[in-house]
């Protein structure tokens, strides 16, 4: 899996005043693997993360999903490439609230996919949230939230899992839960992580470090860099 972004950035004119979020964003990303984005608030880390997700377009620059240019692909096609092969982690545990933690890993499932019960139990059991199978989000902590969030996210083995601020919302303790699930995917897929929290990060392959929407330097860990 290889996702590119070549002088990627996003801009926004008011009269002849052009503010950009990111500018001229380039970096290169070869999983499996876990990958961090770091920076403070407003330095575009999400922006880049919906561009590299396609759920934003760039005004300038592009993004490559296995050498395929995401900004030349048609609505549907984006939307396919995303059910396919991307999962999303926000920062709020968006679930639904009339269905159970089962059901709202279950409904992500690929459709007609009749094994959908059968893996979201197999995730909860996995991630040791087997307990929380039959409760709504209301009778769930905000940390048990997120980590049913992380599991539909896996439901249907996505190349990427993208992860904006996933633990922003959360005590430190809940924040490590969630992010040792996340990690424990890196293996079998690339999880890039958007943060402002260093210790959030902490063992990743690559740190892309950006201020005022450009990245200003990359962190390897040689110890943690997957095979060629």
């Amino acid at each position: 899996m290889t996702l590119e972004a070549v002088n990627l950035s996003l801009g926004y004119g008011d009269g002849d005043l052009t503010t950009f979020a990111v500018r001229e964003a380039t970096m290169r990303i070869e999983g499996p693997g876990f990958f961090g984005v770091m920076g403070p608030s407003g330095s575009g880390k999400s922006s880049l993360l919906y561009m590299l997700s396609g759920l934003k377009n760039p005004t300038a620059g592009s993004v490559l999903f296995n050498g395929k240019h995401l900004e030349n692909m048609a609505d549907k096609e984006r939307a396919a490439l995303r059910r396919e092969h991307f999962g999303f982690v926000f920062q709020q545990p968006f679930l639904l609230s009339f269905l159970t933690a089962r059901e709202n890993i279950a409904i992500a499932a690929r459709p007609g996919d009749k094994a959908a019960n059968r893996k979201a139990d197999a995730l909860l059991e996995e991630l040791g949230l087997s307990r929380l199978a039959d409760r709504t989000p209301v009778h769930l902590s905000g940390g048990e939230r997120q980590r049913v969030v992380v599991a539909r996210a896996m439901i249907n083995e996505p190349s990427i899992i993208f992860a904006d601020e996933p633990t922003a919302a959360l005590d430190h303790r809940n924040g490590f839960a969630v992010i040792d699930l996340l990690k424990r995917y890196r293996d079998r897929g690339t999880v890039i992580v958007v943060t402002h929290d260093p210790a959030m990060i902490a063992g990743a392959n690559k740190i892309f470090h950006l201020e005022d929407g450009a990245i200003t330097h990359v962190e390897i860990s040689e110890i943690s860099e997957p095979p060629g």
